[in-house]
């Protein structure tokens, strides 16, 4: 437990150093794809989160999930990729290859739905090959194109105010 909190103290203040600033908007492509990273620890209602995201427009057979959890039940069948800090090394490596072929997709969106900064979340998102990266205004401000300030509980209205900013920036059709 403590070496856990040791390791993640130790890589939260590694990254923090390594962060380099998303780049600016240098695409106006349109969104197709969409990469969602979900933690599950703080957000459970993952199914109704990608329902919303599919009522809004978005193509369910597009969105790419992956699921985080601090711990996983080996007992449990999980519907979608789930994976803990396991996959992490302290060298700030990923040794999962379903969650490095993830960082290595280049979705038109990257949805990171977490709000507490924990060291696995952040790397994925800071080495995500995505164009365009959504997430809580809680979360580092380097690590996002777009910060949406609301609650993790309030899917429905992170949804609305995504789809609202990306029409405006007519990354979305209206």
């Amino acid at each position: 437990m403590f070496l856990n909190y040791l390791k993640n103290f130790f890589l939260k203040y590694t990254l923090k150093n390594k962060w380099q600033e998303v780049s600016s908007l240098a695409t106006t492509d349109t969104i197709k794809t969409v990469g969602l990273l979900i933690d599950e620890t703080a957000f459970s209602e993952k199914e109704s989160l990608i329902q919303e995201l599919i009522s809004n427009g978005f193509v369910a057979s597009n969105i790419t999930v992956i699921v985080y959890r601090e711990a996983i039940n080996k007992k449990e069948n999980p519907s979608r990729y789930t994976f803990n800090s396991d996959v992490l090394n302290w060298n700030a490596e990923i040794t999962d290859t379903d969650v490095s072929q993830f960082i290595q997709t280049e979705f038109d969106l990257l949805v990171s739905y977490y709000e507490i900064e924990k060291a696995i979340l952040l790397l994925i998102t800071n080495n995500s090959k995505a164009k365009f990266k959504v997430g809580f205004s809680s979360i580092d401000k380097r690590l996002h194109h777009l910060t949406i300030t609301t609650r993790i509980e309030n899917y429905m209205i992170f949804v609305h105010e995504l789809c609202k900013y990306l029409k405006i920036l007519n990354k979305i059709e209206s």
